[in-house]
């Protein structure tokens, strides 16, 4: 028999022990991390972590660590671990810029509280078709469970009764209830009409929470009438307009979640966009639901789809705020912004903050335990796409340092929402690049 090519490896990568391999090696440096942040923490007196008797060694100069080699330099991991994955120890917001982030955040966490309102559920209520999408949702729910018996062994339904009317009334939503503004057509001809500019709201749009109002002018020749286009906070207003862009479409379609019962967070993306999770009892995590494009559980669509890159995403919800960027960044090197708001100890801080708001004396230890629960199952989650993303990335790479032809990603939609040319301005119109004339906001 031939001697076997030296040059080839032995065997075929194994995934899932490399992804074991990452795991192991993430917990030695998180160790090593910790280990060597302890022997540096200085011992003064202002620190409550210092100890009262000096140490013997303090004078002495710490050892410089030896220097790193070309090969280690070649494989050292990338940084997203380091800065999304780590442990954090909170610290709270002391610099300007910390300080007006978490105003914002705070502001920006009111949002989803309103949706408890007992008034405004029942008001949603009047406007949903109930039979329809309980009947949708009753038939998705029998064809799953049917599909999943008819499997050997028997497997459980990949979703739930209540995941199936959520998905209904998405759809529902999407090509029925509300519509997407480019820019609102001519009250009096219904031709088309360009942007002016910004106008200070009427005291009526200001009381039903429209913080700013666009204004537009028809093109028509013989009509040039004036088109408001108020950007309406409040869902009771935006029951009765039904119309606006992912602001206004991530905040009604999530208040229509919590009124047929889903749990509810409403995301915020620092770089202009906004949608809904809703919390899946069957698979016992957060599922992304985007209204604007009729989107469930496609977390990688703004990235890997749009082209969109990001920094912060932050899932508000009345139990709290909790960062979901990882969710939706996958690739930090190819698809991250700098995340430079605050330093990632603050946002820690600042989210820990909101949960302790939003879960106060109100609830119940129970519900606070079980809050607690979900909070280490998601972090467990948004840490397993870390390790993963580091694990596919290198096992589409061959040992002669080539790209495997076999590594091909999956292909994601782009933006469908708004026009052409409004996509391409804001660049999320897939591999086409952005447009140099600023389009409107979307707005949250």
């Amino acid at each position: 028999m031939a001697d076997q090519d030296p040059r080839r490896p032995s065997q075929h990568f194994n995934p899932h022990e490399l992804t074991q391999q990452f795991e192991q090696l993430l917990r030695t440096r998180r160790l090593n991390a910790f280990s060597q942040r302890a022997r540096s923490r200085p011992t003064s007196q202002s620190s409550p972590y210092s100890s009262p008797t000096p140490s013997r060694h303090s004078s002495q100069q710490a050892p410089h660590p030896p220097p790193r080699s070309i090969h280690d330099s070649q494989n050292h991991l990338p940084s997203y671990s380091s800065l999304r994955n780590l442990p954090k120890v909170p610290s709270p917001p002391q610099d300007p810029g910390s300080l007006r982030f978490r105003n914002q955040l705070l502001s920006l966490s009111v949002g989803p509280t309103k949706y408890e309102n007992p008034g405004l559920l029942d008001e949603a209520l009047t406007v949903i078709p109930l039979d329809r999408i309980y009947g949708e949702a009753e038939d998705e729910s029998q064809l799953l469970q049917a599909q999943a018996a008819s499997m050997d062994p028997p497997q459980k339904p990949e979703w739930g009764y209540q995941d199936c009317v959520i998905r209904a009334l998405l759809k529902w939503f999407k090509r029925t209830f509300f519509t997407f503004v480019n820019n609102p057509p001519c009250p009096a001809c219904g031709s088309p009409t360009t942007a002016l500019g910004m106008t200070p709201p009427t005291p009526d749009e200001s009381a039903r929470g429209a913080g700013r109002v666009e204004l537009y002018k028809c093109t028509a020749s013989e009509c040039r009438a004036f088109e408001r286009f108020p950007r309406y906070g409040d869902v009771w207003a935006l029951l009765q307009t039904r119309r606006g862009r992912c602001g206004e479409w991530a905040n009604c379609f999530s208040m229509l979640c919590r009124a047929v019962g889903g749990r509810v967070r409403w995301v915020w993306n620092a770089e202009d966009h906004a949608w809904t999770e809703v919390y899946s009892e069957q698979q016992k995590r957060w599922i992304h639901v985007d209204a604007c494009e009729e989107a469930w559980d496609n977390p990688r669509l703004y990235t890997e789809g749009w082209g969109k890159r990001m920094s912060y995403c932050i899932a508000f919800s009345a139990e709290g705020a909790t960062d979901v960027t990882r969710r939706y960044v996958r690739d930090a090197s190819k698809h991250g912004l700098d995340r430079n708001r605050a330093p990632e100890e603050v946002l820690v801080w600042i989210t820990d903050e909101i949960k302790k708001l939003r879960r106060g004396d109100s609830t119940s230890k129970e519900d606070r335990r079980r809050l607690v629960v979900e909070d280490h199952r998601e972090e467990k989650e948004l840490r397993g796409y870390v390790v993963r993303a580091l694990a596919a990335g290198l096992d589409r790479i061959t040992l002669s340092g080539q790209p495997s032809p076999a590594g091909e990603e999956q292909k994601l939609p782009e933006r469908i929402s708004g026009s052409q040319a409004w996509r391409e301005a804001r660049g999320e119109a897939g591999s086409r690049p952005p447009s140099a004339e600023r389009p409107p906001r979307e707005g949250h």
